[in-house]
C-alpha cells in the first residue's frame, strides 16, 4: 500500500476511534462534567442578562398595550369585516413577540388547507409558556387553553383579545365545553390544541388525552367536518448552539414553577431557536374512534419531537392515511371473516 494512502487511512481511523490508552469512560465522565459546569454557567447571575430581560419585558409590555385597542376594534369589526383582520393581527402580534424574545422560529412543513366547511384542528405537543409564542406566530387559529388562564392579570386579557377558549377539563363540563368547541368550528375557526392536558419536562411527549377531541366525528363521511393536523414543536437552539440533555429544561415550564421567574430566566438568554414541524394532515373519517385517531396524532408528534431533539431525519409521512375500516356513501362497511 502506498505510504500516503496509509497516511489517510491512519488519519481517518483516529477520527472514529480514540487513540490507544484512552479511557473512553473517562473521556464520557468529562464530557458529563463540562456541561453540567456551562448549564450551570447558564443559570447563574449575570448583570448583562438581567439588563437584556428588562428591556425585553418593558418592550413587550409596550407591544401588548399598543396592540390591545388594535385587536378589540378588530374583534368588534369582525360582523362586518369577518374574521381575517383579527386572525392576522393576532399572529402578527405573537410574531413581534417572538422577535422581541429572541426566539427564532423554523417551520417544516406546511399548514393545512382551509375553508369554512373544514376548517384544521392542530394537534402540538406542549412543554412551556413559550409554545404559544411561536405557535401563535406560525398558525392562524385560536387557542385552547385551560380555566386557570382566564383569571391571570393581563395575560386573561390578552387570552380573550386572541380568542382564546377556555375549558375546565371537568368530567361535569366535557358536553358543554365539547359543544363549545364544535361551534367554534362550525363558524370557521381553526384552533389549536393540547392534548397532554399539561406541560411536559421538554424531554417527551405525554399521553395525549382522547377526551379532548370529543368535537371531532371519526368514522363518517371523508370530506365532512373538521380535519386533524399534527404538529411536533421543539425548541432546539440556545444562544446559537444546539441545546442538549443538560440544558433541555431550560425551556420547559412544568409542575410548581413561577410563571415569572421562567420567563424572566428565557427572557435573559440572548438567543433561543425553536422548530415547528408541520406534519400531513389526518382524515377522522378514516378512523373508528376518537381513541384511534388519538393514538395515531400521538405517534406521529412524539416520533416528530424525537426526531428533532436528536437531529435526526424527519420521519417520512405515510404513502397514504392508516384507514382501519372501510367506508362508503352509506356508511361504514363491516370487515369480512377471515
Amino acid at each position: 500500500m502506498a505510504p500516503k494512502r496509509l497516511a489517510v487511512r491512519k488519519f481517518r481511523t483516529s477520527i472514529v476511534r480514540p487513540p490507544a490508552g484512552t479511557d473512553w469512560r473517562e473521556r464520557m465522565a468529562e464530557a458529563e462534567r463540562q456541561m453540567a459546569k456551562d448549564f450551570a454557567e447558564a443559570r447563574s447571575f449575570s448583570q448583562w442578562r438581567q439588563v437584556r430581560a428588562t428591556r425585553r419585558i418593558l418592550l413587550i409590555l409596550l407591544w401588548t398595550i399598543a396592540c390591545i385597542p388594535v385587536q378589540a376594534l378588530a374583534i368588534w369589526s369582525m360582523r362586518f369585516l369577518g374574521r381575517r383582520p383579527a386572525v392576522a393581527i393576532a399572529r402578527a402580534y405573537h410574531a413581534v413577540l417572538c422577535r422581541i424574545g429572541g426566539i427564532r422560529v423554523t417551520r417544516t412543513g406546511e399548514p393545512a388547507a382551509t375553508n369554512p366547511t373544514r376548517p384544521v384542528v392542530f394537534i402540538a405537543n406542549h412543554s412551556s409558556w413559550a409554545d404559544i409564542l411561536v405557535l401563535g406566530s406560525t398558525l392562524e387559529a385560536c387557542f385552547v387553553s385551560k380555566a386557570e388562564v382566564g383569571t391571570w392579570p393581563l395575560i386573561r386579557t390578552v387570552a380573550k383579545l386572541g380568542r382564546t377558549i377556555f375549558v375546565s377539563r371537568r368530567r361535569t363540563e366535557t358536553g358543554r365545553e365539547r359543544d363549545a368547541l364544535a361551534s367554534r368550528l362550525a363558524t370557521g375557526d381553526s384552533i389549536i390544541l393540547f392534548p397532554e392536558g399539561t406541560t411536559s419536562d421538554g424531554g417527551r411527549v405525554l399521553p395525549f388525552r382522547s377526551a379532548l377531541l370529543g368535537m371531532v366525528e371519526t368514522g363518517g363521511v371523508r370530506g365532512e367536518g373538521p380535519i386533524i393536523q399534527p404538529v411536533s414543536l421543539v425548541f432546539d437552539k440556545l444562544d446559537g448552539l444546539p441545546v442538549g440533555y443538560m440544558n433541555r429544561a431550560h425551556f420547559a415550564w412544568y409542575g410548581d414553577m413561577a410563571i415569572a421567574g421562567h420567563a424572566w430566566q428565557v427572557l435573559s438568554r440572548r438567543s433561543s431557536g425553536a422548530t415547528v414541524l408541520l406534519h400531513p394532515p389526518l382524515e377522522p373519517a378514516d378512523f373508528p374512534s376518537r381513541k384511534a385517531l388519538t393514538d395515531a396524532a400521538y405517534a406521529t408528534v412524539d416520533a416528530g419531537a424525537a426526531a428533532l431533539r436528536q437531529g435526526r431525519p424527519l420521519p417520512a409521512p405515510p404513502a397514504q392515511p392508516p384507514s382501519p375500516i372501510l367506508h362508503r356513501p352509506g356508511g361504514a362497511q363491516e370487515p369480512r371473516a377471515a
